[in-house]
């Protein structure tokens, strides 16, 4: 019997399938159109994603980063919670589905999976793509409005990804809300922008207020300990390019770092990281300087030196968004 393929290799494999017969010259300028059009657009009754091509182009070019950045918040969540599985997922706003593919890459198991989306030919392709993937076998696209009228059944996990940017601040208050009513679990990405952090930090306070537990990133459920204006809390996720890729925004490396900013939150007990590194490590000659998210609710710097054996062993290894110190194996 042969193994299974990993949701991130299932996925590139179809993608590339995704752009056979469409001319590389169309693909670009979709991008390009839907790049410069899609984000900060409420959704209306005319979709941006207007049809096939431009879905399939726009998810050639947006899923595997949709995909890296929502399964590195997973693992993150994951890691606070290591004896929950989800036995449903509603992704919100999810079109093509990249968040499901990412849930099923944290957790294999089949599970109901419900995916929302206003845009119906994100959806037709979406459950094309999810053929590919037999843990979303029992996945269901379904076209909905995402806003105050929004009504979501019970599910153990909600993800909401590079959602709220598209929405007016009564509808992102609304979704937040609908999603902590019905969820155990709430995991929400957003672009690593200073505008990004602030609407996750809005949706983090209204979910700790609703009762949830904050899991991951932060290491505390307390307020969060950058001033508002002038610092922004932020990771990256590596991303393979394609050929799309390097077409659309030129150059030649085989990767791109996907910024993201994201909150894990839960009704459920966590264990959530000591630490939390918020920037990358800076590494110099017999020391490691590491920019620390802390329990005690502060920032704060620490230098990690060859005094301190297999912690600087370990701080060498570390990277951007890792818990620290690292769990023993």
């Amino acid at each position: 019997m042969n193994d299974p393929v990993p949701p991130a290799e299932a996925l590139r494999v179809r993608l590339a399938s995704l752009l056979d017969g469409l001319p590389p010259r169309q693909a670009t300028q979709a991008v390009e159109r839907l790049i410069a059009n899609y984000r900060g657009a409420t959704p209306t009754d005319a979709p941006i994603l207007r049809d096939r091509a431009d879905v399939a182009a726009y998810a050639a070019y947006r899923m595997p980063a949709t995909f890296e950045a929502v399964r590195s918040a997973l693992d993150a969540f994951a890691d606070a919670v290591p004896d929950w599985t989800p036995g449903s997922h509603t992704d919100i706003g999810g079109g093509t589905g990249a968040a499901t593919w990412a849930v099923t890459a944290v957790w294999p198991d089949p599970r109901p999976v419900t995916v929302l989306d206003w845009a119906e030919p994100a959806l037709a392709l979406g459950r094309e793509i999810a053929k590919a993937n037999p843990a979303l076998d029992k996945a269901s696209w379904r076209r909905a409005k995402i806003g105050t009228t929004l009504a979501l059944d019970a599910a153990d996990l909600v993800t909401v990804s590079y959602v709220l940017n598209e929405l007016a601040a009564s509808d992102r208050t609304a979704l937040v809300d609908a999603a902590a009513t019905a969820a155990q679990a709430v995991v929400i990405v957003e672009a690593g922008t200073p505008d990004g952090y602030a609407r996750i930090i809005e949706a983090r306070d209204r979910l700790i207020a609703a009762g949830f537990r904050i899991a991951a990133p932060c290491p505390h459920s307390a307020a969060c300990p950058i001033v508002p204006g002038e610092d922004w809390c932020h990771f990256s996720a590596r991303v393979s390019r394609s050929s799309l890729h390097r077409r659309v925004k030129g150059g030649s490396l085989a990767y791109e770092d996907e910024k993201f900013a994201y909150v894990a939150a839960t009704r459920r007990s966590v264990t959530p990281a000591p630490s939390r590194v918020v920037r990358r490590p800076q590494i110099r000659k017999g020391q490691v300087l590491l920019d620390l998210c802390e329990t005690e609710e502060r920032l704060t710097r620490r230098t990690i030196t060859k005094r301190h054996g297999d912690l600087y062993k370990a701080a060498r290894d570390a990277d951007w968004g890792d818990a620290w110190p690292p769990a023993e194996r």
